[in-house]
């Protein structure tokens, strides 16, 4: 067939293909279809990989006669090896993140060339190409999986790129039909738009939308900044606060509202950026740790933004004090050491602090149960607390401690309240009304669960039919008296009877139901709560799956419940993802193409 443009016809691959349509070409001696974007780099490497001897040919001038598909036995098997190679190359881009250039880096291309002569590389667009075939194959299979879904939990967070550009994330969790806890990445949108709370729902709504379970959605977990909560509000969803970033916000202020410590942690700044900046500093400190028989380990410098940053600092700086101090001696700066007395309360800082690190560490865990755990968590923090305060014997840390406390109960003694939180706490087989510090609190939530069960249990039950005039009701009334020939005959027809008492009869059919479902209901409720415990360690969802059968109702509220994330860390996960494939070395990667890799890094 004549190729339509004058570029293609210059080639003598065009000898080799058919164009079967504006964007699909066919091989004469394989019959398998290529992608055509009007040139024939593709078509080429196809000769070369498939059917080198007609490509030689070709290029010395001879156009062999086309075979007969019978004869080329080695044709599948190496196309089968060369598909192979193909998505093997695809995964070292999604999973390591590198850049489509890596097929036009000389040394990989020899790397490749040494493992297998036979393979071709494809082009830096072709590979583009097999990168968006994958996203789209994935994406379809994920869509499949989430309708599966009867109810899903979203978290939404926003970015900003080393080039300034504003990116929505949004991830999706979800219970499995196999009782398994769920999370894909919905999408990692460039958000052109101001961040206005209408913009964000409208983003959000779309991409809902996108993937069809706008009507499945039972939470949105986002920090607190104002527009994220609004932009919730106006999409009718319950908001959750991110207890990850609750506790940054209590354990900062906290910091910041006790001078002493404050002093502390801009000497301690001091110097560990005088060993981060200075080689000398650094080799003085590699020296002295070799002495001393300690560990060859850097200092941690505080990032202003993340308070376990902070931690982290003091922790290394305590740990390494001795060849910290033997290494500043040695050194001719102006940089002053930590006495003796502020490494005593930095010691008595971290005992205060150790729980909070603990508690975000286990509540940033994406593939676990973590929204039932907070009321539970909230309780143990504060006893904890208590307890080390009680303990500490410098005033400055005993003014943190109450300072921790002032904003934890502030920031998460409503917990409590909260339904959401209070009914997953309930559904969860390890915690129960056991984990409420209020009992009040605990009927409430029960009290909800019952009612929730119970309408469950109204909609799965079809509506019964109305009763027949010629029942057991009617033929009661014809024999109930000596007279009942004669009221019969005189009484109103049974069509106007039925119209008159409808509105009563349908009125006490309904009160019966509701009746027998709450009564139901809380029967399956108070027989799961005076079921046993499971281990604190154990996970939920394996007990609601052994148990499906016997609590059929508690099961599909544990399924809405228990998907909650107590974080929205899953976002912050995917932005430093992103932060890898959005760099100088892939400037020129375009928006759509950035979230197609972050997508399949994730989700595969």
């Amino acid at each position: 067939m004549e190729a339509p443009h004058k570029r293609c016809r210059t080639s003598v691959v065009w000898e080799h293909f058919h164009l079967e349509t504006p964007n699909k070409v066919r091989c004469m001696y394989c019959d398998r279809q290529l992608a055509y974007f009007n040139n024939t780099s593709s078509m080429m490497r196809h000769l070369r990989s498939t059917h080198p001897a007609i490509l030689q040919g070709a290029e010395d001038g001879y156009i062999p006669p086309v075979p007969k598909p019978a004869t080329d036995t080695a044709g599948p098997s190496k196309q089968g090896r060369q598909r192979e190679l193909d998505e093997a190359l695809v995964n070292v881009v999604v999973k390591d993140l590198q850049p489509f250039t890596i097929v036009e880096d000389e040394g990989f291309m020899a790397f490749v060339n040494k493992l297998d002569p036979s393979y071709v590389l494809p082009s830096r667009k072709a590979l583009k190409t097999m990168v968006t075939e994958r996203y789209n194959n994935t994406k379809e299979k994920t869509m499949e999986d989430l309708k599966k879904a009867d109810f899903v939990s979203l978290t939404a967070d926003m970015w900003s790129s080393i080039n300034m550009d504003g990116y929505l994330g949004v991830t999706c969790h979800y219970i499995t039909p196999e009782a398994k806890l769920a999370t894909v990445v919905l999408g990692v949108r460039r958000f052109y738009q101001t961040h206005k709370a209408q913009h964000l729902m409208e983003a959000k709504a779309l991409l809902m939308a996108e993937w069809g379970i706008t009507s499945k959605v039972q939470c949105m977990v986002t920090d607190n900044a104002s527009n994220m909560i609004l932009s919730a509000q106006l999409l009718n969803l319950r908001h959750v606060p991110c207890f990850a970033h609750n506790l940054n916000l209590i354990v900062k202020k906290a910091l910041d509202q006790t001078p002493v410590i404050n002093e502390i942690r801009q000497k301690a700044r001091k110097i560990v950026g005088l060993f981060r900046s200075s080689c000398k500093a650094k080799d003085k400190l590699v020296e002295m740790q070799g002495l001393m028989g300690r560990p060859t380990l850097k200092l941690v410098q505080e990032v202003e933004t993340r308070w376990n940053s902070t931690f982290d600092m003091l922790q290394r700086l305590y740990e390494q004090r001795e060849p910290v101090a033997a290494a500043l001696s040695n050194l001719n700066s102006d940089t002053a050491p930590l006495t003796s007395f502020e490494y005593d309360i930095i010691q008595e800082s971290l005992s205060l602090l150790q729980p909070f690190k603990l508690a975000t560490t286990e509540m940033s865990e994406e593939q676990r149960v973590s929204a039932s755990k907070l009321i539970p968590l909230y309780r143990m923090l504060q006893h904890k607390l208590a307890q080390k305060k009680g303990h500490a014997a410098q005033e400055s840390t005993v003014q943190l401690g109450t300072h921790l406390q002032e904003g934890l109960h502030s920031r998460c003694g409503g917990y409590e309240s909260f339904r959401s939180l209070a009914v997953a706490t309930l559904l969860d087989p390890r915690f129960k009304n056991v984990a409420f510090g209020n009992p009040a609190k605990a009927q409430e939530a029960e009290k909800h669960i019952t009612l929730e069960c119970a309408s469950l249990m109204r909609s799965n039950t079809a509506t019964p039919e109305p009763q027949s005039t010629s029942g057991p009701s009617s033929s009661t009334q014809s024999t109930s008296g000596p007279s009942s020939s004669s009221s019969s005959s005189s009484s109103t027809p049974a069509e106007t009877q039925d119209s008159l008492w409808e509105l009563f009869d349908n009125r006490i059919r309904e009160t019966q139901a509701i009746h027998s479902a709450t009564a139901d209901a809380t029967v399956e409720v108070k027989k799961y709560l005076k079921d046993v415990f499971l281990p604190r360690t154990h996970d939920p969802l394996s007990y609601w799956k052994e148990r499906a059968v016997i609590f059929p109702n508690l099961y599909v509220l544990a399924k809405k419940y228990l998907c909650m994330p107590a974080t929205s860390v899953p976002c912050e996960r995917i932005f430093s993802k992103a932060g890898e494939i959005i760099c100088k070395k892939s400037s020129r990667l375009s928006p759509s193409t950035a979230e197609q890799l972050i997508f399949l890094n994730k989700n595969l």
